[in-house]
């Protein structure tokens, strides 16, 4: 009897080894499969079952969540979501997530590891910490600003701290509610249908994922190329520009808005933005240097992230004279997000430094401790000192007595230039009104903003768009926002 209990014995314990076998496979090697089955809500469930962390604008959340009571309990909120939305994005549990509640689900969610007091025991117990919180560097007046300011139009502004890189405005017109995308139901999925159906294309950032060719704002390039590799020693001094100038290789005659543009110095013809002038000096520079000075502001990195990734600026390197001539004034294959020519202003404003933007100022815990922060961002030269204080007088030239006096603001040293880019077949499309700018107050010591506006659907006449007649008042208040700030 003895012998057949210790074979009962024996075989139950095989059972019982085999039990925890089978557990640990199903937990352990299997789970993956389990976890990405598209049958298994328990994921959902878990990651739906507590309130998400915030993200905040000076100091205060424009994000919250609801809850719903349902399976998937907590469903994301927005305050003043249409004009946060370029930055925020969405957080929907039917379609996922993007901008910062895609880049920074992990402490948005709890997910992150960085989060957990005792990773060890969370891994066993499979338990979600409590969100963190997204600091932003917005500017919440400057924000409004920039969101009253193209209200009813199609564009965007982009405005940065030029020491520091800091994103002070980010908005995308016209723009949309985060909010209805939040939840599971018919009313997400009929919300994303009619986004999705609307032509002017609401969920698309245009500030940063929208590329222009930049028109007569590039000139602060070109500028910046032929001070810096000599071939403009006296920008005060005539050159010799024809009126109108002929585009090499080609039977092709470029124009002037201006009548005064026939040998005009740099300095006048920046001011008056002649085209004839810096198609020349474009040419004269050459497609190598234009290009090395195009690619230290920016252009053609196809890696900057602020976290969330922005589109490709791009200046086209395989040119022939005539196509480098109209590179040169931003026309042709020359592409620009207006965040790229946010941190062309910001070089200028920042003794010829570029600084890397950022949009995301620290981390935190539940509890408010720091998490992480920003760090140092990149610098480069992307001109000599010398060149910028050429090139900030000649910016000013244009709000004082050029085409960009209504970015002008009593008390303070402002620089800017206009632009108007033609584009669509033949250039048939309406002008993409152009602006681009810097404050300086008076008791700063250096520059504090720089913004660039681009207005798609400028109201005026089509002969009349002008960057300083629809962009320009746009960053102006941008620019007051910030200057009346402590």
């Amino acid at each position: 009897m003895t012998r057949h209990i210790r074979h009962a014995q024996y075989f139950c314990a095989l059972l019982l080894v085999a039990l925890l076998v089978n557990a640990a496979r199903v937990q352990v090697v299997q789970a993956p499969s389990y976890d990405r089955n598209p049958g298994n809500r328990r994921p959902d469930i878990s990651r739906y079952e507590q309130p998400r962390g915030d993200i905040l604008v000076g100091g205060r959340p424009v994000t919250g969540s609801r809850d719903t009571r349902e399976n998937l309990r907590y469903e994301r909120t927005y305050t003043d979501g249409p004009m946060y939305a370029p930055v925020t994005g969405f957080a929907s549990q039917l379609y996922g997530t993007t901008l910062l509640e895609s880049t920074e689900d992990g402490v948005l969610s709890g997910a992150d590891p960085m989060l957990a007091p005792f990773p060890l025991w969370n891994d066993f117990t499979r338990a979600r910490n409590a969100g963190g919180d997204v600091v932003t560097t917005l500017h919440p007046a400057a924000q409004e600003a920039a969101y009253r300011g193209l209200a009813g139009r199609k564009g965007a502004v982009a405005a940065l701290e030029p020491s520091t890189g800091r994103i002070l405005a980010l908005v995308s017109a016209p723009s949309y509610d985060p909010q209805p995308l939040s939840g599971n139901g018919s009313a997400a999925a009929r919300a994303w249908a009619r986004l999705n159906a609307d032509e002017n294309r609401p969920m698309l950032n245009r500030a940063v994922r929208q590329t222009y060719p930049p028109g007569s704002t590039f000139k602060v390039v070109t500028a910046a190329a032929a001070l810096d590799s000599g071939v403009v020693t006296d920008f005060e001094a005539p050159t010799d520009s024809p009126d109108p100038y002929r585009l090499p290789g080609t039977r092709t005659r470029l124009t002037n808005a201006s009548k005064s543009c026939k040998d005009a110095s740099v300095r006048e013809a920046f001011t008056l933005s002649c085209n004839t002038v810096f198609a020349k000096l474009g040419v004269e520079v050459g497609g190598r240097d234009m290009t090395a000075m195009a690619q230290a502001f920016g252009f053609n990195n196809g890696g900057l992230r602020i976290p969330f990734p922005v589109a490709r600026s791009t200046f086209d390197t395989t040119l022939d004279r005539a196509q480098l001539a109209l590179s040169s004034i931003g026309q042709y294959n020359t592409r620009a997000t207006p965040l790229q020519m946010a941190m062309v202003a910001a070089a200028v404003a920042n003794g010829g430094q570029v600084r890397d933007p950022y949009l995301v100022e620290r981390t935190t815990r539940p509890g408010g401790s720091t998490l992480a922060t920003a760090g140092s961002r990149a610098i480069r030269q992307a001109m000599y000192p010398s060149t910028a204080v050429r090139l900030r007088a000649m910016m000013r030239d244009v709000v004082e007595s050029g085409g960009g006096r209504k970015a002008a603001i009593r008390g303070a040293k402002v620089g800017g230039k206009t632009g108007t880019a033609q584009h669509g077949l033949g250039n048939s499309g309406t002008p993409y009104a152009w602006f681009v700018s810097w404050a300086q107050g008076d008791r700063d010591l250096a520059a504090r903003v720089a913004v660039a506006v681009v207005v798609e659907d400028a109201d005026a006449e089509r002969g009349d768009i002008s960057g300083g007649g629809d962009a320009a008042p746009i960053a102006r208040a941008v620019m007051e926002a910030v200057l009346k700030s402590p």
